[in-house]
C-alpha cells in the first residue's frame, strides 16, 4: 500500500494565466519507491498560521482591521483557512514533482487578502492539509485504491515579495474594493452631479471634504 511524503518544495508566479495564479511545487515521494502509482487525485486546504511569525510596528497597523488592537492579538492571531485546491498527478514511480495551482484575489472583503497585503516583507507561514485518493498497481498486477492519510502535511513560508509581485503584474498600482449598491448608487449620483470624469478623483474629492485628521 502506498506511503505518500508530501513537500512544498518551492513556488512561483503563472505569468500568462487569465486571473492571478499561484504555482506551488509539491515533491511526492512513495514507499514502497518499486511501486507503481497510476494516479493521484490530490485534495489540499491551505492554511495561514498568522501567530508563526512577528510583526512590527507597521504591519501591526496595517492588520488592526484583521486582528484589532495589538494588545489583543493573544485572543485574536489565530490560524485561517486561506483556500482549497486540488491537482491530478499523473502516473509515476518514486517520486515526482507536481504543480499545484492556487488562484489568487485581490478582494478586500477577503480575509486572506487583508492579511497578506498587510504584510511587508519577510514570509508568509502556511500549512498544507492533504487528503485524496492514490490509485496504484499491486504486485499481483491488479489496480488498487487507497486513501491519503488525513495526517499529511507539509509547511512552507511563502515570500511576501512573491504575492506582492503577483499583484503587481495583475492589478499595476490599482486595487478592488467592492461596495453595496445603495452605496455605490450614492457615489455613482455624486461622481455624475459634479461633472468629476474618473473614480479616483471621486473619491479623492470626497475625501476632502473631511478633517484632516480623519483623511490621514
Amino acid at each position: 500500500m502506498p506511503d505518500l511524503r508530501l513537500t512544498i518544495e518551492s513556488v512561483d508566479v503563472a505569468k500568462y494565466a487569465a486571473a492571478p495564479l499561484l504555482v506551488f511545487k509539491v515533491g511526492i515521494a512513495n514507499e514502497p519507491e518499486e511501486e507503481i502509482i497510476h494516479t493521484v487525485a490530490l485534495r489540499t486546504q491551505i492554511q495561514i498560521e498568522a501567530s508563526r511569525r512577528k510583526y512590527d510596528v507597521n504591519e501591526q497597523a496595517r492588520l488592526m482591521d484583521l486582528f484589532g488592537e495589538p494588545d489583543r492579538w493573544g485572543q485574536t492571531l489565530r490560524t485561517m483557512l486561506w483556500t482549497h485546491t486540488s491537482v491530478v498527478v499523473p502516473r509515476f514511480t518514486g517520486t515526482v514533482l507536481a504543480d499545484l495551482p492556487v488562484p489568487c484575489t485581490f478582494d478586500f472583503n477577503v480575509a486572506a487578502t487583508k492579511y497578506f497585503h498587510g504584510v511587508t516583507s519577510g514570509d508568509l507561514p502556511l500549512c498544507f492539509q492533504f487528503s485524496g485518493t492514490v490509485f496504484y498497481q499491486s504486485e499481483d498486477g491488479t489496480l488498487q485504491v487507497a486513501p491519503i492519510s488525513w495526517d499529511k502535511e507539509a509547511k512552507y513560508r511563502l515570500p511576501v515579495k512573491v504575492w506582492k509581485d503577483l499583484m503587481d503584474m495583475y492589478y499595476p498600482n490599482s486595487a478592488w474594493l467592492a461596495l453595496q449598491r445603495d452605496t455605490f448608487e450614492k457615489l455613482y449620483q455624486y461622481k455624475v452631479r459634479e461633472g468629476i470624469p474618473t473614480w479616483e478623483e471621486a473619491l479623492e474629492r470626497a475625501l476632502s471634504a473631511l478633517p484632516e485628521t480623519v483623511r490621514l
